[in-house]
């Protein structure tokens, strides 16, 4: 990828006797929005803090626009907005207040119409220690975009935020990235990571264990599509030899009446079943097919040791 904007090269770093980052590579191509997944202590944080300038590599390069985060802090600031996972300001400064400081510091026009984009034009003149805690996540990313950074840092961004604040977030994450900007996100949630990003790198132990597209990471993995059938009589819930049925690696009975099957070939699996049903007497209220999700694919790499 010649055209990085953020370039990670055997990124090491170490507490102690740990290495909470290990050997850690990858490259984030301007432009993109970038996941980064990891179970708690796989070495996420220690990554984005390593890129922001706060910790000090023990090994390995780093590469920010071409900035090196750690030679030139200085150089830094006006290239990258980050939100952390948690973050503050004074109790008694005001959202307005915050917009006009940030904005001073980076030498750019006040961007008020960002407090208003995502709900804070109420609460511009209320004390920070009054907001709600999506509030306060709402302003410290409007903190972080407000001089238009080419490159965003969001540790966990939707943490804490309602369905409205999240949805508007992830339309204001779009945006961006249409203007060219690069956005490195950090989160728990799969389902955001699916929705969101590009590419997601995974990590594990503090290095990474697999990288690629949502789908082609899912592709990669045992790839067992999901399928849910429900019936009026629910007969297929009490068949002891449907695990037979072609094509299935494993059933298994779930709530709200449905027999759930985990399938390597959907076509003959659902053929059969369809097949069963009539051959029952019975009839088919719903049925799912579902292929893998990004979220089936962690768990696999993480119960797994990162084992692909």
């Amino acid at each position: 990828m010649n055209d990085a904007a953020i370039k990670i090269r055997n990124l090491r770093k170490v507490y102690g006797q740990t290495a909470a980052v290990d050997d850690l590579s990858f490259e984030v191509a301007r432009g993109e929005i970038f996941g980064l997944l990891g179970p708690n202590g796989a070495g996420k944080t220690t990554t984005l803090e390593s890129l922001e300038g706060i910790r000090k590599p023990d090994g390995g390069t780093l590469s920010l626009m071409g900035v090196d985060p750690t030679r030139e802090p200085g150089r830094l600031r006006d290239l990258i907005g980050v939100q952390l996972q948690t973050s503050a300001l004074p109790a008694d400064m005001t959202p307005a207040e915050a917009m006009r400081f940030f904005c001073a510091y980076h030498r750019v026009g006040e961007n008020r119409a960002l407090l208003d984009r995502l709900g804070l034009a109420e609460k511009r003149n209320s004390r920070y220690g009054e907001l709600s805690v999506g509030q306060q996540r709402r302003l410290a990313l409007a903190l972080a975009v407000a001089h238009k950074p080419p490159v965003v840092i969001l540790d966990e961004p939707t943490a804490g935020l309602d369905v409205g604040s999240r949805t508007e977030l992830h339309a204001l994450m779009h945006e961006l990235r249409a203007e060219g900007t690069t956005i490195l996100l950090a989160t728990h949630d799969m389902a955001e990571a699916e929705k969101m990003a590009g590419r997601v790198a995974i990590l594990l132990a503090g290095k990474v264990v697999a990288t690629g597209t949502p789908r082609e990471l899912t592709a990669a993995g045992a790839g067992y599509t999901k399928i849910s059938v429900r019936t009026e009589q629910g007969l297929l819930r009490g068949s002891p030899d449907l695990a037979a049925l072609p094509a299935v690696a494993k059933q298994l009975a779930q709530a709200e009446d449905y027999t759930v099957f985990f399938s390597t070939d959907p076509g003959l699996t659902v053929a059969a079943i369809l097949a069963r049903i009539t051959e029952d007497d019975d009839k088919l209220i719903d049925l799912r097919v579902e292929r893998p999700s990004l979220e089936e694919r962690f768990l696999e790499l993480t119960n797994t040791g990162g084992a692909r």
